[in-house]
């Protein structure tokens, strides 16, 4: 089993806006003022281009698609909450907690990876769970220790329980639960994805241990972390407003590890958190204002990443 794979699947954005239907649960969000819709799309689509190109030139290999035009999905660019690629040639597709989310999902991807000569074994689609108003939003809310068979998840209006323990019987993880919160004027609120506050990597786990109020939850986290000889790397509240949790470690030319954020993420970490990544991996950090205002997201949510066998 490998942690980290070198292909990711990337979609370009069409319809990019602040999503008004996520935004009651993603205190990140912000409304940008004085630019025209066609002038965001353009600077979206922009931080996109330039973010693609800065992961092909060290060797990442993109499979970028296009948003469907005839659907009004202004999320689309963050793949990772719809879908998950699994070694075992196995593709999970999950409950999405916004309604405009959900025609997120489509199978002409599926297409585009199998013409690209990976293979698809089985598709298991919990979309169903959408029905009893359960949503799992993948590697958004799910944050996947892949040789230790782990499933760290903290819950939330968009991580249930339920949906949670079905994904790790069929695909063979052990769940990690816990609860992780934010300080919004004054109140403790759910985060509202785990990859917010969480990343690990083959050597590191970048984590916000503040997040976790529950003292036996954090301590629970801690013991598996280091029981699997992850280096803990411990993030601020702060910091995670900076999206210093929602990074993803990808390989490239190589087989260099690289630490893939964003330029805010980046400018938010410590000398002494730098010193500690890179013991281990290469950061690589591209400018996505205009994306982590209006979607709430970050680097990491714009990368599903494909583990699946190739032909």
């Amino acid at each position: 089993m490998k942690q980290t794979t070198d292909t990711i699947l990337m979609i370009r954005p069409v319809h990019f806006r602040m999503n008004e239907q996520t935004a009651v649960n993603n205190y990140y969000q912000k409304v940008v003022d004085n630019v025209t819709p066609e002038k965001l799309l353009q600077n979206a689509q922009l931080e996109f281009d330039n973010f693609v190109h800065k992961l092909e030139a060290v060797g990442i290999q993109v499979v970028v698609v296009d948003d469907a035009k005839e659907t009004d999905t202004p999320d689309a660019h963050f793949p990772n909450n719809w879908i998950s690629f699994h070694q075992s040639g196995k593709i999970a597709t999950y409950p999405m907690f916004a309604e405009n989310r959900r025609t997120e999902r489509r199978e002409d991807v599926f297409d585009v990876l199998e013409s690209k000569g990976f293979t698809i074994t089985d598709i298991i689609d919990y979309s169903s769970a959408e029905d009893e108003n359960l949503f799992l939003e993948g590697t958004g809310s799910l944050i996947l220790d892949r040789v230790h068979r782990k499933a760290y998840c903290a819950l939330s209006p968009r991580a249930d329980e339920e949906v949670l323990i079905e994904f790790c019987e069929d695909f063979e993880y052990t769940p990690v639960i816990f609860t992780a919160n934010q300080t919004l004027n004054g109140e403790r609120l759910p985060i509202y994805h785990t990859n917010v506050m969480m990343c690990i990597g083959e050597k590191i786990s970048v984590i916000c241990l503040d997040s976790i109020d529950d003292k036996k939850e954090r301590k629970n986290v801690i013991k598996h972390l280091k029981g699997d000889g992850k280096e803990i790397i411990d993030i601020t509240e702060e910091q995670v407003v900076h999206f210093a949790g929602n990074m993803l470690e990808l390989k490239g030319a190589n087989e260099t590890p690289y630490l893939v954020m964003s330029n805010a993420a980046h400018q938010s970490l410590t000398k002494k958190q730098i010193n500690q990544i890179e013991k281990h991996a290469t950061i690589l950090s591209s400018s996505l204002d205009i994306i982590e205002a209006c979607g709430g997201g970050s680097a990491r949510c714009m990368m599903a990443e494909v583990f699946l066998p190739k032909k």
